[in-house]
């Protein structure tokens, strides 16, 4: 009989995750939606500046803070998701 796997928990905040992986054995858990991640491992040594609206800047902000990373990651992460649908 085949055990199902559990559901991956949220985590807000690295310092959770790394607590997570740190405490949890990782074959218990569902790996099926797993997406690789690269941009974040990569050297961030390009600049970029751009203009956009006072109001779209705060809800990305917000967005972020929901999600307990930094509003620049969250940028960098909506980039790399748009990026995937060309």
């Amino acid at each position: 009989m085949s055990k199902s796997k559990k559901p991956w928990p949220t985590l807000p905040t690295d310092e959770e995750a790394e607590r997570f992986v740190e405490q949890a054995d990782l074959t218990e858990y569902d790996w099926s939606a797993a997406e690789p991640v690269h941009y974040e491992f990569e050297d961030k040594s390009a600049r970029v500046t751009m203009r956009l609206p006072e109001s779209q800047l705060e809800r990305i902000k917000a967005e972020a803070a929901k999600r307990g990373v930094k509003y620049q990651r969250f940028m960098r992460e909506l980039m790399e998701r748009g990026m995937r649908t060309l």
